[in-house]
């Protein structure tokens, strides 16, 4: 083999080396999934959100719950016997509303159970979806969010609130034309979260729920931890299942921004006076 033919190896090496290294981890992830279904007798479905990495210029975008990610959802649960649980693992930002609340439209009609597993966040359109399950499974440190309506990059409710503390005769039409809308949207999302949370509560408890999150009570970017959702009474704990913290390290980001490094055996206490 002369040096030309060594370059030309070299090169599809290289080409080759990231594709090969994806198909190996789309096979573990399968793997382990096929695993965890066995385990649970249930159908497992992944719904994560990772920074991706665009293919020429090389930076990263984030991803969020859109059309593409309900129709494979919806997709999914068609697939599955209406008796078979369900397990959904939520790792996402939030996205379109309408995607949003149609996966928790079809969680919502399941007759077998339905878990929803966190291990990080699941925020806005992710919680929305998370409000559909029996189980709300997080992390210790993982968290939902408030669902409050975004119009644009405002919140709704604060288009109400400045309605409401300014004379009309000061309000310009296009402020206003926004309050109407954002009393609608608001409107609609506390309607379907009560519908979302009807199954698993009262009437009276739902509503409440409802109102906290989507009135603007909290920023939109507020963390609601574990002992906070269940003060709420959202049918949440953290006996979160070693598994799924193992499957989610089988989604890598594709560029590595974070300065924390460790050794990832675990790591546990000797005893005093043992080698």
């Amino acid at each position: 083999m002369n040096w030309s033919d060594l370059i030309w190896v070299l090169i599809a090496v290289s080409v080759l080396q990231p594709l090969l290294r994806q198909r190996y981890m789309d096979f573990q992830r399968q793997s382990q999934i096929a695993r965890f279904e066995q385990k649970r007798g249930s159908r497992v479905i992944l719904l994560v959100h990772r920074q991706e990495t665009m293919r020429l210029l090389g930076f990263p975008v984030m991803r969020y719950i859109d059309v593409t990610d309900s129709e494979d959802v919806l997709k999914a649960i068609q697939l599955t016997d209406a008796d078979v649980p369900l397990d959904l693992v939520l790792h996402t930002p939030g996205g379109l509303a309408l995607a949003a609340l149609q996966i928790a439209r079809a969680l919502s009609d399941r007759k077998g159970k339905v878990t929803v597993f966190v291990p990080h966040y699941a925020m806005s359109g992710g919680t929305l979806i998370a409000l559909a399950a029996d189980e709300i499974v997080l992390s210790p440190h993982a968290v939902l969010g408030p669902i409050d309506p975004q119009l644009g990059e405002f919140p709704a409710a604060s288009f109400l609130r400045v309605v409401a503390q300014k004379p009309a005769a000061e309000i310009d039409d296009v402020t206003l034309i926004k309050a109407d809308l954002a009393a609608k949207a608001i409107q609609q999302m506390r309607t379907s979260v009560r519908a979302l949370l009807a199954p698993h509560m009262e009437a009276e408890q739902a509503e409440v729920i409802a109102g906290k999150l989507t009135d603007g009570h909290w920023t939109h970017d507020y963390p609601v931890f574990a002992d906070e959702a269940a003060g709420l009474g959202l049918p949440v704990n953290t006996a979160m299942p070693p598994e799924i913290l193992e499957l989610m390290a089988l989604f890598p980001q594709p560029v590595r921004a974070s300065g924390v490094e460790y050794l990832p055996e675990p790591r546990h206490k000797t005893p005093v006076g043992r080698a």
